[in-house]
């Protein structure tokens, strides 16, 4: 035990997330597994209590087996414990455990947070981490009260009470799990306007990232807010009226519908129209959503916000020749690299699970399978109704999928590059490009 404990010190903070993500989803795989867990007249195989757990700590939303009619109120518990493990990371909850019990953070944690969180140093680091926790737990009360009030028309109290609860909780973490029953999403609620919105309101939030959100509270003006903030504010909105324009355009659904679908394809995963009625134009739609996802230090997946508006900026920088700013302020120069590698990677995983599957389920469409893959690597959790058809190494290569996005390409693929950088560089050489 002492030399793993010493092992573990000697890991860098990627590497140690990585480990807590995986450590998470087995636990909640075993928990799942549990007869307490599982209803009398249902039965549950390892492979789909792990793409459960997958899904609910990547805070997807992918189902192979409906969560009502499979697991008991314990399961269900499960869940929204993992889910909310997933939305706020492991290493947030950790510090909050520790802050709970009374005990300091120490630098190792702390810089475990920070990574977590996805900021750029440890100062006022625990301060951040509660205000995450207070947050969170604001919207998601706010929230599981509005659901209660269309939830208990439709169910008894303590149904209603652990529906909303659950709901709430999904809806903040950028998660598409529902325990309402028989695979049926939000389908019956497609027209009512308080839960559509109460959802909506929870996944734009959630997905704007805690940093936003705090820096919106704080400054309480556009023009006083960070240039992290104002990208991703304006990309956000951006996407989710280009997003509502295209799919009331392209598909038979009303402007709640299309407003609700082009927030909740921010890697949410709630639907309130049956994915495998679409138009190939609509699901595309929503693959190009799925793939940008949410915002940096968010509750969701995806390439992010700010990495698709450094991708535009960045072509208008070279094709008008002007500076690469926004704002009136210069980006970097290794933003712009680092955002051409995270779109790189995570396209590169998408066509190489896109492949797999198209050799594994051949009797599967082309688009059918990319609209899985990419609602599993942005972690969304819409399906055209596939995912319980699939066979297990399918199964195997979508929790890969999520695994992924959650935690990111290019921190999977870098976090085993433990060297510093070189110091002496070749003389350069231009070769041409295009």
């Amino acid at each position: 035990m002492n030399r793993l404990i010493d092992f573990l010190k000697k890991q860098p903070a990627g590497r140690l997330i990585t480990l807590g993500f995986a450590a998470v989803i087995l636990l909640g795989t075993l928990l799942l597994l549990l007869p307490v867990s599982v209803r009398a007249d249902a039965s549950v195989s390892f492979i789909d209590a792990l793409f459960t757990s997958t899904s609910a700590v990547c805070v997807t939303g992918l189902i192979a087996i409906d969560t009502y009619d499979h697991f008991t109120p314990f399961g269900q518990g499960v869940l929204a414990f993992l889910i909310q493990i997933g939305g706020l990371g492991v290493t947030s909850v950790g510090v909050g455990l520790i802050l709970a019990v009374g005990k300091r953070v120490g630098i190792k944690g702390r810089i475990l947070a920070q990574e977590g969180l996805n900021v750029n140093g440890v100062k006022g680091i625990v301060r951040l981490v509660k205000s995450v926790l207070l947050m969170t737990l604001c919207f998601e009360l706010v929230g599981a009260v509005l659901s209660f009030l269309v939830f208990v028309r439709d169910y008894p109290l303590p149904r209603a009470i652990g529906t909303s609860i659950f709901h709430s909780i999904a809806a903040f973490n950028n998660s598409g799990f529902d325990i309402l029953g028989g695979l049926q999403n939000l389908i019956p609620y497609q027209s009512n306007v308080l839960l559509n919105l109460t959802t909506c309101a929870l996944i734009f939030f959630g997905g704007l990232g805690f940093l936003v959100i705090l820096d919106i509270l704080k400054n309480r003006s556009f023009r006083r807010l960070t240039l992290h903030s104002k990208v991703v504010i304006t990309t956000s909105l951006v996407l989710l009226a280009a997003g509502t324009l295209l799919l009331k355009a392209t598909e038979d659904m009303t402007w709640l519908g299309a407003f609700f679908h082009s927030v909740s394809a921010r890697t949410a995963g709630f639907s309130t129209y049956p994915m495998g009625e679409l138009t190939n134009a609509g699901l595309f739609t929503l693959i190009l959503l799925m793939f940008i996802g949410a915002s940096p230090g968010s509750t969701g997946g995806g390439i992010k916000t700010s990495t698709f508006f450094v991708l535009i900026q960045s072509v208008r920088s070279l094709v008008t020749k002007k500076n690469f700013e926004a704002f009136r302020r210069s980006i970097p120069i290794d933003r712009i690299t680092k955002a051409y590698v995270i779109a790189l990677l995570s396209v590169l995983v998408v066509c190489v699970n896109t492949f797999l599957l198209c050799v594994l389920e051949p009797d599967l469409n082309f688009i059918q399978i990319l609209f899985e893959v990419v609602s599993a690597f942005g972690t969304v959790g819409l399906s055209t109704g596939i995912t319980p058809e699939l066979c297990a190494v399918s199964k195997f290569v979508i929790i890969l999928t999520m695994f992924v996005g959650r935690l990111g390409a290019f921190t999977l693929f870098s976090m085993w590059v433990d060297r510093p950088a070189p110091a002496a560089r070749y003389v350069e050489e231009s070769i041409t490009i295009g």
